[in-house]
């Protein structure tokens, strides 16, 4: 009886460089109060937001993408020809087909890469980084991009006290490959399409077939609203709790991490899972969302690009990082920084 050869897997996998671009314009809070007839310093104390990063109208996903893809392999030392697989998470690529994981591959001369795209809102990044790790070690792919990108501007309402003048947009990229030792922990992670509700889009196709009177052809523009008490609550309970299985899932204690990367929802929520974490005192916290906002899928890697830039973590250190939003979607895993 004849057998399949068998692929050659690969014990352990790790994130070899990391990239990010922001979008290129601040906008501070005074610029987005009025609609919301709201004060700059209610959106500080309500979510620790100082300014957030827009990008230009003629910018598109793609290129805030690519943007941070180039900057990922530079930062790692490949060529984009030496990618075996290009995985994007982005909620705001508005086209059901061709991929942005695709028109990105071809873009940066990653072609034939198999590519592909991955809608878990907040979460896209660290599922990303779960199948770059799975793609590695199985032997399927020797180095995987994985990048987060949202323009969430192209879909808030600026009237909107829900969600929208927590947004931003930006980039973030990751490449990751084989490593001699452990470098990327298991991944903890779920959905719970139970809250579907808390963060959606409004004006959708869902919407239409569930009894919307207006015919699909004429809704209006989509935006996302949320259900804020009531994704707090989630985020800093439900959410605290994936964190510790991640740690455990690692072998490691809370007095273990070195970095807490956590998706960049709130400054509130962040400061809240840090006490309930019991994280040590010098723990070092990624707060990219006091300049950058919310940008989703974007959020996590942004935050590791910056840590690492600017000095405040160090390649080898310990991180823990955590996505979650709308779907409701999360992940959590625990790595080690390029």
């Amino acid at each position: 009886m004849k057998e399949l050869r068998a692929s050659q897997p690969v014990r352990h996998s790790r994130i070899l460089g990391v990239g990010g671009v922001r979008g290129e314009n601040i906008v501070p809070n005074d610029d987005i109060v009025g609609p919301i007839d709201s004060s700059d310093e209610w959106i500080r104390q309500r979510t620790g937001i100082e300014t957030r990063r827009r990008a230009a109208e003629d910018t598109t996903v793609a290129d805030l993408a690519a943007g941070a893809a180039e900057e990922a392999l530079r930062a790692a030392g490949i060529q984009a020809s030496d990618l075996g697989a290009v995985i994007v998470a982005t909620v705001t690529w508005f086209e059901q087909t061709p991929s942005l994981a695709a028109v990105l591959a071809d873009r940066i001369g990653a072609t034939p890469a198999p590519a592909y795209d991955i809608s878990a809102a907040c979460a896209g990044y660290a599922y990303g980084i779960a199948q770059a790790d799975a793609l590695v070690r199985a032997g399927t792919a020797e180095y995987v991009l994985v990048v987060g990108v949202e323009k969430m501007s192209d879909f808030l309402d600026p009237t909107d006290r829900s969600i929208s003048f927590l947004l931003g947009d930006g980039a973030g990229a990751a490449v990751v490959g084989p490593s001699q030792t452990p470098g990327i922990a298991r991944t903890v992670w779920g959905s719970d399409g139970s809250g579907a509700t808390l963060i959606k889009q409004t004006n959708s196709w869902l919407d239409f077939r569930t009894g919307a009177a207006t015919p699909v052809r004429e809704l209006p523009w989509p935006t996302l609203r949320q259900e804020g008490p009531s994704v707090f609550k989630w985020a800093v309970f439900t959410m605290t709790s994936v964190a510790q299985e991640a740690i455990a899932a690692a072998g490691l204690e809370p007095a273990d991490i070195d970095v807490f990367v956590p998706h960049q929802a709130n400054m509130r929520i962040i400061d809240q899972m840090v006490k309930m974490l019991e994280l040590r005192e010098d723990v070092v916290v990624g707060r990219d969302i006091a300049d950058t906002g919310n940008t989703s899928a974007a959020s996590i890697p942004l935050a590791t690009e910056r840590l690492l830039r600017e000095g405040q973590a160090r390649s080898g250190d310990i991180a823990l990082q955590i996505g979650f939003g709308a779907g409701l979607a999360y992940a959590a895993q625990v790595v080690v920084l390029p």
